[in-house]
């Protein structure tokens, strides 16, 4: 419960008398301008910050978790680090392995069943392969990979040990398209209160059960996904810009009556009554507009069709191909989505279009004056830092006048402050808006765009639809939004094992299959099948026998331990009963998790054989 807050940064109110109540188990989507406070509210509720008023109360002895800042980069595999994340899990098998006290051995045995101990690699593999990690991979050290992935380590970490209080601030951004849609669907069946603060449309409508806006330093609490947040929120500025303007009127009307008949001594006493009327009237405000978010891509010139065609094109790292076979055609007209799981090749795809990668076989084809733009979000870490967005422009355009720089900046929201603040100093939203100037720049025939929405806040990507869907060029987009994609593609190609196809169906028939189907999906007469049994997927089965075979010896190893102590006769002494039924009812629950464990190995090397076959 956050209780009448108040806190300023900088001399900055950010809240004055905010108050909210979140329900026990409600997952909750946190909203609001950028630089509102939203991730401010986070570290408060953390008990990082103190509030300068009110007061923020938790549940006794509940758990906080969010992902940190610190990621993991050490030489643990994936698979231990996660399962670290679960400081009580790994605190009672610690202990256990040198506990002699007959009371106390049992109470970490009773603790560990009721955490689902013995589940835990199981759970944890299950997350790291929904945010996007093969078998092969969880058992490679963090410092193997780059910072985007070791974020997604840290996020599973923290869902794999299942605080009571989980605090996430936008954790689709180091997410593709399916590790969104798997993060969406495990928020949603989450056991304990979610917090998330993110500009994914699509999880703010299917993850979570209510919106908590902040706005003008107050919280507002509303019931329902964004979309519905969204009408209501309309609703009620319409309805306090209709009061404003109708007390606006009011007051004209009364000060004109004032103004009329003040000096006259037959209305006097009126006049002065009015006067009164108007210093006792409550100003109504009326609500803020939203910064107008505006995107302004210039038009190209008409080519022939198609402006790009491959035949046979083959293209990938080195000698290594990881696209073949490729026969593609991209006419002006285009707006292409890009679908597929993480390491498929769709930013192989991407840089291949955009002429960033040569095909190394095949045949492509390009209009004689084809213009390419592209932009990825690495390139928003690579601009100036210590450079304005005026220096960016006025080096790639260096003979035209400041006046039409300023307007170019000005048509992607980068304002007279902004376009002379050094980048180093921009927020990430207004580093990736600099980043699609520099890519449209010279009005492209074709705009690749690999996650132009991450940093961009709701407002932003429905400016940015309304550019695409306004601009003359063709478009291919990558990206985890799908409601960015929903708006802006009408063309899906799928990009898997090694090609690439046309998607029949709609997107929302793509989520479906990937939240139901573990493999890449592969389209045959315009439906979707399953995979057939490949490298990858024995490489897992074998992990899972080799998994189970580790269970169950450790199981036997307490079984062992357990037999030794059933085997000391003072514990038969008959003022050990107590005692002994403990240990009894112990043997007896490591004798049945035995059972259950060796089926579980006997039914892993069953579908190994079968797949091997």
């Amino acid at each position: 419960m956050i209780d009448d807050l108040g806190f300023s940064v900088e001399g900055r109110a950010l809240f004055a008398g905010a108050s909210a109540r979140i329900p026990a188990g409600h997952k909750v989507g946190l909203v609001g301008p950028n630089g509102a406070g939203k991730t401010t509210l986070f570290r408060l509720i953390r008990g990082e910050l103190a509030p300068e008023a009110g007061r923020i109360s938790l549940p006794s002895r509940a758990r906080i978790g969010g992902v940190a800042q610190e990621v993991p980069a050490g030489p643990e595999s994936l698979m231990d680090t996660v399962l670290s994340a679960d400081t009580e899990r790994a605190a009672l098998l610690a202990e256990a392995e040198v506990a002699t006290e007959p009371a106390r051995v049992a109470d970490i045995q009773n603790r560990l069943a009721d955490i689902d101990a013995w589940s835990a690699e199981g759970r944890a593999a299950t997350i790291l392969r929904g945010l996007g990690f093969t078998s092969d991979e969880m058992a490679r050290p963090c410092a193997d990979f780059s910072g985007g992935w070791r974020m997604r380590v840290a996020l599973a970490g923290v869902l794999f040990a299942q605080p009571d209080l989980l605090l996430l601030d936008e954790p689709t951004n180091y997410l593709d398209l399916e590790g969104s849609l798997w993060l969406e669907s495990y928020l949603a069946r989450y056991p304990h209160t979610v917090i998330v603060i993110s500009h994914d449309r699509g999880l703010l409508n299917r993850a979570v059960g209510a919106i908590l806006h902040l706005s003008e330093r107050r919280l507002t609490l509303y019931q329902g996904g964004y979309d519905t947040f969204a009408r209501t929120r309309a609703e009620q500025q319409a309805v306090a810009a209709a009061e404003t303007r109708k007390q606006e009127a009011r007051r004209a009307h009364l000060q004109g009556f004032v103004d009329r008949f003040r000096a006259k001594a037959s209305k006097a006493r009126q006049a002065q009554s009015r006067l009164k009327m108007l210093e006792k009237m409550v100003p109504i405000t009326a609500p803020a507009e939203a910064a107008r978010h505006v995107f302004t891509f210039p038009a190209p010139e008409e080519l022939s069709p198609p402006i790009l065609a491959l035949e046979g094109v083959a293209v990938g790292y080195g000698e290594r191909a990881v696209l073949r076979r490729l026969n593609l055609r991209i006419d002006q007209d285009d707006r292409i989505a890009l679908l597929g799981r993480n390491g498929e090749g769709k930013s192989t795809l991407s840089k291949l279009l955009a002429g960033k990668l040569e095909a190394m076989g095949g045949r492509m084809t390009r209009a004689g004056k084809l213009r390419v733009g592209y932009f990825a979000q690495h390139q928003v870490d690579e601009l100036h830092l210590d450079e304005t967005p005026l220096q960016h422009i006025q080096r790639m355009r260096p003979g035209e006048a400041q006046a039409k720089l300023r307007a170019r900046l000005a048509g992607f929201g980068l304002m007279a402050d902004q376009a002379e603040t050094v980048v180093a100093r921009l927020s990430g939203g207004q580093k990736a808006r600099l980043s699609l100037l520099l890519a449209t720049l010279d009005a492209p025939h074709l705009l690749i765009l690999d996650e132009p929405t991450n940093h961009l806040d709701i407002e932003s990507r429905e400016a940015l639809v309304e550019a695409l869907t306004a601009y003359t060029g063709a478009v291919v987009l990558v990206s985890h939004d799908m409601h960015l994609l929903g708006l802006a593609a009408d063309r899906l190609w799928l990009v898997s094992e090694g090609g690439v196809t046309t998607w029949e169906e709609d997107l929302e028939a793509y989520r479906r299959f990937l939240l139901a189907a573990p493999e890449s999906p592969k389209q045959t007469s315009a439906k979707p099948a399953r995979k057939a049994p490949a490298q990858d997927v024995l490489v897992k089965l074998r992990a899972d026998v080799k998994r189970c075979e580790q269970r169950v010896e450790k199981l036997e190893e307490m079984r062992e331990r357990l037999a030794k102590k059933l085997a000391d006769a003072d514990l038969y002494d008959e003022s050990r009963r107590d005692e002994l039924e403990v240990w009894n009812r112990k043997y007896a629950e490591v004798m049945e998790g035995i059972d259950r464990a060796e089926a579980l190995w006997m039914n892993a090397v069953q579908a190994l054989e079968n797949a091997e076959a």
